[in-house]
């Protein structure tokens, strides 16, 4: 049985991960709007990564005889007005989700749940993976520095990425 404190902490972290889909199809929408469906289409995939992580937020709790507690999601900026502008929101969005995992691990430990903190070292590694792609993004977007035929080679990229549900060691 999980205990009470953990249960809530692992219950706002889902609700972080869905307000990150959310974030992240806001900002698809914007990139659409912009012509830039390639880095759109990245957007969306990110929006079905952060699903993917909220649900696996929701079965733990549900695996551990904890009750899940689904919460409003606030609505997300869309007022951004570049690409880069986008990329650094991600960026900044994505070390904020790397400190409430921290703050989880640091939880876990404290509370004794190891269950919890041998799921959260997923979480740990695909954080450091998060940070990773959009920092590899957003040098590459640098590198264009205003040359349209870059940019649209950049997009033609972003546009392959495909959705591949990522794979622990602990699913079936």
């Amino acid at each position: 049985m999980i205990k009470e404190k953990m249960e809530q902490a692992l219950n706002d972290q889902l609700n972080a991960e869905l307000y990150s889909s959310y974030l992240y199809l806001s900002m698809a929408g914007v990139l659409e709007n912009m012509g830039l469906s390639g880095f759109a289409n990245w957007m969306r995939i990110q929006t079905q990564e952060e699903t993917f992580h909220g649900m696996k937020f929701y079965d733990h709790i549900l695996e551990r005889g904890g009750t899940v507690k689904l919460a409003a999601i606030e609505a997300p900026p869309r007022d951004w007005s570049t690409v880069m502008e986008i990329l650094e929101a991600t960026m900044e969005h994505e070390q904020k989700v790397t400190a409430l995992i921290n703050d989880l691990v640091d939880l876990a430990l404290k509370e004794k749940d190891h269950a919890s903190h041998m799921f959260l070292q997923w979480f740990v590694t695909e954080q450091v993976e998060e940070e990773a792609n959009v920092d590899d993004i957003i040098q590459k977007l640098k590198l264009t520095e205003g040359d349209k035929g870059a940019l649209f080679m950049l997009d033609k990229d972003m546009g392959a990425r495909v959705f591949a549900p990522p794979t622990t060691d602990g699913d079936a």
